[in-house]
């Protein structure tokens, strides 16, 4: 059965996926009209796996993650038994949340009206429903999500069927080495709102044509003259050789790897470094971005002062990447502007974005 609704520039036309020499970039109203906001919840983020967080977060029985997923409020919790599972985080009386932050408890209680949940999901304690008639607590657990796990990260997806984890990320950890991203410890995480929509930060994050302009400092970090864009199925990498001098990451042709998973994560990987950001929407013309940061040596006075130079470095590049990235939405939003075109050299990684974008609208808008 056909959709009832047709959002503006849905059209086949302007979902046809054409040559990346010959396409134009997605109409202006994908970012700014705020009924795509809601499109995008359901046609993209409700059935992709999203990351949640890391295993190493959750150590021991009662360790919770929570996080928002398609506007959904998410935990993630390890049980008594030592498995890991993710819920939806609502309680199943009237809603409440069980989890207001990341924490450790022995059970989990409904924070509205104090509903009681053991942590393999099942309902334990209804406070003051003795005289409730035809209630059975076996009805009322909580409604899990699937979760699985790929090199300790965390990740979830809200649709009945998905395809495995494994292969969308399919060979990644091959490609790094000898780097592996198993021995990194998590050290510290840092949220950015962002006042644009969530693709005009994807869009950034894919291409490195605008690295001169905006953030000449990390042109004398990378060989730019060197750097690679590839792309496969569901993720795209940006890749480049570190330059030898003017430094703290080391030299000995060691390299940075910039990962894109459709939709909205991404592996920033440099000698002994992992940054992973998470694009979370919040409207139709804001999102949330957050940055968590792993190190191979978290406790040594030398590691310690290279994470703090790279924090306070990575935070300069993502605030500049903020502020152009809302005078982009603004110009998006202004008459001056509908579509524009693609540099074959430089925004393949971006086509790739917005081609799998419109697959994903074109699927939506036939079912």
């Amino acid at each position: 059965m056909k959709r009832k609704f047709v959002l503006p520039d849905t059209s086949a036309k302007e979902l046809s996926i054409q040559p990346l020499e010959r396409s134009e970039t997605i109409p202006s109203t994908w970012y700014t009209d705020p009924r795509f906001f809601e499109v995008d919840k359901k046609a993209i983020l409700s059935n992709t796996w999203q990351g949640i967080g890391h295993i190493s977060r959750l150590r021991n029985a009662g360790d919770q993650i929570v996080g928002i997923v398609a506007g959904n409020p998410i935990l993630v919790v390890r049980g008594q038994d030592g498995i890991v599972r993710a819920f939806y985080n609502v309680c199943r009386h009237r809603g409440g949340p069980l989890a207001l932050e990341d924490c450790s408890t022995k059970v989990l209680q409904c924070k509205y009206h104090g509903w009681t949940y053991l942590l393999d999901g099942s309902l334990r304690g209804t406070p003051r429903f003795d005289r409730t008639e035809l209630f059975d607590k076996k009805d009322f657990g909580l409604i899990p999500v699937q979760l699985q796990t790929w090199e300790g990260f965390l990740f979830v997806n809200l649709a009945r069927k998905a395809t495995g984890l494994q292969s969308t990320l399919k060979d990644i950890k091959e490609r790094i080495l000898p780097i592996s991203l198993a021995t990194k410890k998590f050290y510290r995480r840092i949220s950015y709102q962002v006042n644009s929509n969530w693709k005009v930060y994807v869009d950034n994050y894919l291409e490195g044509y605008h690295l001169p302009y905006v953030h000449p400092e990390l042109c004398n970090l990378l060989d730019y003259q060197n750097y690679v864009t590839e792309t496969f199925d569901y993720y795209s990498l940006q890749y480049s050789p570190i330059q030898e001098k003017g430094n703290f990451y080391g030299s000995n042709n060691s390299s940075a790897f910039y990962f894109f998973v459709w939709p909205n994560f991404m592996l920033n990987i440099l000698p002994g470094r992992l940054q992973t950001n998470l694009v979370i929407p919040s409207s139709h013309n804001c999102c949330t971005v957050l940055f968590d940061y792993y190190y191979d040596d978290v406790e040594s006075a030398e590691g310690r002062k290279v994470i703090e130079e790279d924090i306070q470095y990575s935070d300069k590049v993502q605030k500049e990447d903020a502020e152009i990235c809302e005078h982009v939405q603004r110009g998006l939003e202004s008459a001056a502007y509908h579509k524009g075109r693609f540099s074959v050299d430089m925004e393949n990684g971006v086509y790739h974005f917005q081609t799998l974008l419109k697959k994903a609208y074109r699927s939506f808008f036939q079912t």
